[in-house]
């Protein structure tokens, strides 16, 4: 009987001590965890806005447009500053674009920057341009303009060309619409060209 009551005596003390003992250490947790102080974040926030308000830039934008010839002429870019005169003019950075032209070709073309120049209606590719074409065909140069009206893609800096006939090099290239076949697209080499005919058959 006596164990009982001391028991029961215990169970008593304990239904009182532990809810006390769980609330002191909540108490200590939120006395002892750090003070947060939500100011503190905005000085970074603060660099950034007012960095992107001295140099204004778009992160990933796009552009998508038809040619006087009714070629597709799609552009990315990891990001692009317009100039501070001319909103339609700007540079850019990784550039990737895609012309697909009438009669079913596809070419792909990719640079480190790119010049836009609104005004003339052009795109000046630089720091490492590779062109890539549905029929095989890829042409590497350091420079290159697309035209953003008609197409006209031209390079003035050498440029050396890897394809199903083998390799060539030459000092310019040009790829445009056949004057004398209209819909008809040709890529022409110009200017100390070197062909090592290797077929891939």
């Amino acid at each position: 009987m006596a164990n009982l009551d001391a028991h029961s005596r215990l169970i008593a003390w304990l239904k009182i001590a532990l809810p006390l003992a769980a609330l002191a250490l909540l108490s200590t947790l939120f006395l002892v965890a750090r003070t947060i102080d939500p100011e503190e974040a905005l000085p970074y926030a603060q660099v950034d806005i007012e960095d992107r308000l001295r140099e204004p830039r778009m992160t990933d934008p796009s552009y998508a447009g038809v040619t006087d010839d009714g070629a597709a002429l799609t552009l990315s870019a990891a990001e692009a500053r317009p100039d501070a005169t001319d909103s339609a003019s700007g540079t850019a950075q990784s550039v990737v674009g895609l012309l697909e032209t009438p009669d079913g070709a596809s070419t792909t073309l990719r640079a480190g920057a790119a010049r836009i120049d609104g005004a003339q209606q052009h795109i000046l590719l630089s720091s490492g341009v590779t062109i890539t074409q549905s029929n095989g065909w890829q042409i590497e140069t350091q420079e290159m303009i697309a035209r953003m009206d008609q197409t006209e893609i031209t390079s003035d800096t050498p440029v050396t060309a890897t394809g199903p006939a083998g390799s060539l090099t030459a000092d310019s290239m040009r790829l445009t619409e056949d004057a004398q076949q209209p819909g008809r697209y040709l890529v022409v080499f110009n200017s100390r060209v070197k062909l090592i005919y290797r077929p891939a058959n």
